[in-house]
């Protein structure tokens, strides 16, 4: 019983996938035929130009000439990629092309194709792999497909044929001693022709469609090398920013310092001068009077001074971890902040990234004290166990919304030192609130067991 019901439950779907393939059959034949054409086209147009430029290449013009024949390759095999989704199968991701910068010297800029092997590789499949393949498999193609129609359509046709040789038919029935019915002898074979090759059609269309695939992939599509340079340059990308939003940081601080303690400092410091002087002079009241006003000086300067070590990583964020620093700061915020937070972040988030990430949760945590008009704040954080394993954390008030990045600083400068650690800072803010800002920093540790 068990067994029946299973093959019952086979049938649909091999069925299903057998109309799924018959489906891709009217793709496959058009890139098949197309990428045919386009094969014979392009073996033409690239050897003439290549070949020429070759035997001038002494005369020093076959460079620009082997050069036009590398974008030309790049042409024709960006077409061969745009005709493959016709059979259904995966599109090829596009390969990293060569960058120049726009100041750089005319013959860097007409010598960078030539250092690409992509655009070798393009020449390559273009001029050679393609042409002989495409041929093959649009002999084997159409021949298929062609056996296939005229088989099973034999028996409309076959009165139109003049009877000028023996017919296959008549040379069997004389094989089998048969003196009559080659006619329908004939029409019977190549009717089961006609049924095998109809049959076999899509597998055989899907078939060399992956030839064609597999090769385009290889030499048409992204090598691991593209990714190991993206890397790279996302890297580089990452430690520029880093090192730019740490300098505006400093100089933010060092501006901060200078205009506000600092002025405060010296000020108290000239009241205090002041007051030694008017008790010396016996002016005793006014002393009095002065000394109040030093002491306004001294609180200001010190409140200042607080507001200032919040750009500071407190100890607790080193000797107890992320998780103990970001609660303590919620607990320090004149808004009512529930603080959510997985306990495994300070097991896998670097000390550079907790450090930066306190930053930001403090600044987002004083702007919704400044400028949201809220009463609370969620704070929430979580580990992300996917590829590459990522650490959300969500800010949200319950103000009445309407915030926006302005270049140059607030969420804008988040962002600039989220860039740093290849972060994103999405912000969410309709007018009348609520205002959500999620930080997703990736991790470069493995994901817990």
């Amino acid at each position: 019983m068990n067994d029946s019901r299973n093959r019952d439950d086979e049938t649909p779907s091999w069925f299903s996938s057998y109309l799924t393939l018959w489906r891709s059959v009217p793709g496959s034949l058009a890139y098949l035929i197309g990428g045919f054409v386009l094969s014979m086209v392009a073996i033409s147009v690239l050897s003439s130009i290549f070949f020429s430029g070759v035997g001038m290449v002494i005369l020093v013009i076959g460079i620009p000439i082997i050069v036009g024949s590398l974008y030309a390759a790049r042409g024709f095999g960006m077409a061969d990629r745009a005709l493959l989704p016709l059979t259904g199968l995966p599109a090829i991701a596009e390969p990293q092309w060569p960058t120049v910068p726009a100041d750089a010297h005319w013959s860097t800029k007409l010598l960078a194709p030539m250092k690409s092997g992509h655009y070798w590789s393009y020449l390559l499949h273009t001029m050679i792999v393609a042409p002989i393949l495409a041929t093959i498999t649009f002999s084997v193609a159409i021949t298929w497909a062609a056996t296939a129609l005229g088989g099973l359509t034999f028996w409309l046709w076959a009165w139109t044929l003049q009877q000028k040789a023996d017919t296959v038919g008549e040379w069997i029935a004389r094989g089998l001693g048969v003196t009559g019915g080659a006619r329908i002898l004939e029409a019977v074979i190549y009717l089961i022709l006609g049924v095998v090759s109809g049959v076999t059609l899509p597998w055989v269309l899907r078939g060399l469609s992956r030839f064609h695939h597999g090769l385009a992939s290889a030499l048409l599509g992204r090598w691991p090398s593209d990714d190991l340079a993206a890397e790279v340059r996302q890297e580089s990308a990452a430690r520029v920013a880093a090192l730019q939003a740490e300098d505006s940081a400093m100089r933010r601080l060092e501006r901060d310092l200078h205009d506000g303690p600092q002025q405060r400092l010296v000020r108290l410091q000239m009241d205090l001068a002041t007051v030694e002087r008017r008790v010396a002079a016996g002016n005793h009241e006014e002393a009095v009077a002065i000394t109040k006003e030093a002491q306004v000086q001294a609180k200001a300067a010190l409140e200042e001074l607080r507001a200032l070590s919040r750009g500071v990583a407190p100890p607790l964020l080193q000797d107890r971890g992320l998780t103990a620093a970001l609660t303590q700061l919620g607990q320090d915020s004149p808004l009512t902040v529930t603080t959510t937070l997985d306990p495994a972040i300070d097991e896998v988030v670097p000390a550079d990234t907790a450090r930066a990430l306190y930053f930001v949760v403090a600044e987002l945590l004083t702007n919704a004290a400044k400028h949201s008009g809220g009463r609370s704040v969620e704070l929430t954080g979580n580990l992300r166990y996917d590829e590459p394993q990522r650490l959300r954390m969500t800010v949200t008030d319950d103000g009445h919304g309407g915030a926006t990045p302005v270049g140059g600083h607030g969420l804008a400068g988040l962002r600039e030192r989220l860039a740093g650690l290849r972060g994103q800072l999405t912000v969410e803010s309709p007018e009348g609130g609520p205002t959500r800002i999620e930080v997703t920093v990736p991790l470069r540790t493995a994901p817990i067991a």
